[in-house]
């Protein structure tokens, strides 16, 4: 386990550690708990597996929730407004009208305290977010422990609130198992044969519709460029299979040009599939790589965008007597 001083913003240092395993070396920033990057020998050279940013000055002008924890909701909340128990909460908008990702600092714009425990090989992060912070109710104590074991990542994410408040955080790594160009190429399989549908400004629309007949359609393992020959673009979340077995994997992808293959486990109901159509970073990245459209694979378990306006959903809020946790598990691996 190695750790040095990455930065400083604001006054304070940010701090990064690097965990490693046989199969890989995985930096982990104090700065919104970032996965900065993530490394794998494919053909005798250390490849990286997610997008990520030299410098904290990167982090603050250019990510796009690069590695990051979003929170206290994750994804889309129409309206910037949401009602619990009889009382109106406004949040920034920073989508439009809407609010995304828990606001314009979130969770993922903290430096968060780090410590490490060697004799576990782990990092465990903590934030304290008070009552009122980007709009939400109540004082919630954050902490998110990292491990690697192996190839496999894990992720564990808990919030104890003091109050009942909505916690729906997800982890947004950008993966590319080439470690550059495009990912469209990426054969992607999904548990789920359901999807949540949104309006033109993306925010679901109530619905539960079948992913048969869509562009979302990856049931079979299917190349992304196959599936979706049109470049609409993926930017949605797939309802995953209720009922099925957690200790097998959600999602799998691979890279025909690495062999490469990601799988992700996870409880959680949902998983937001996004291609970064859209995305143009104007400083490079990894291995002086730059981030065009297309670069990167976002596959974020969490609860549906927009639960708390969807109250037949599974429900986003939590409280001192059922405080927040997800376990996320990530392998990447020769395939």
């Amino acid at each position: 386990m190695k750790k040095r001083v990455f930065g400083t913003l604001d006054g304070r240092s940010v701090e990064e550690v690097t965990l490693e395993s046989a199969d890989a070396a995985v930096s982990l920033l104090s700065f919104g708990t970032v996965v900065r990057d993530w490394r794998v020998d494919v053909g005798g050279r250390a490849r990286p597996m997610v997008l990520g940013f030299g410098s904290i000055e990167d982090y603050v002008g250019h990510s796009h929730s690069h590695g990051v924890i979003a929170g206290r909701i994750a994804n889309r909340t129409r309206n910037s407004t949401f009602d619990l128990d009889g009382k109106t909460y406004v949040l920034p908008a920073n989508f439009g009208r809407h609010h995304l990702h828990g606001g314009p600092v979130g969770l993922q714009r903290r430096i968060w305290d780090m410590d490490t425990d060697g004799s576990k090989e782990s990092v465990i992060m903590r934030y304290f977010s008070p009552d009122g912070e980007e709009g939400y109710p109540g004082n919630v104590e954050f902490t998110v422990t990292w491990r690697l074991e192996g190839p496999v990542l894990i992720c564990e994410m808990q919030g104890m609130p003091d109050r009942p408040t909505p916690i729906n955080l997800a982890q947004h790594n950008y993966y590319n198992l080439a470690g550059e160009g495009d990912i469209r190429d990426h054969v992607l399989w999904v548990d789920a044969t359901e999807y949540t549908p949104t309006d033109a400004e993306l925010i679901p629309t109530g619905k539960i519709e079948p992913v048969e007949g869509t562009h979302r359609d990856f049931r079979e393992p299917v190349a992304i460029r196959d599936a979706d020959p049109d470049k609409k673009g993926l930017d949605g979340n797939l309802v995953l299979r209720p009922g099925r077995d957690v200790t097998k994997p959600a999602a799998i992808a691979t890279c025909p040009r690495t062999g490469i293959m990601l799988s992700v486990f996870t409880g959680e109901p949902g998983l937001q599939t996004y291609d970064s159509k859209p995305t143009n970073v104007k400083v490079p990245g990894h291995d002086g790589v730059m981030y065009g459209p297309f670069s990167g694979l976002c596959l974020e378990a969490q609860h549906f965008p927009d639960s708390i306006h969807n109250p037949d959903w599974p429900s986003i809020i939590r409280s001192p007597e059922a405080p927040y946790f997800q376990q996320l598990k990530v392998e990447i691996k020769p395939e």
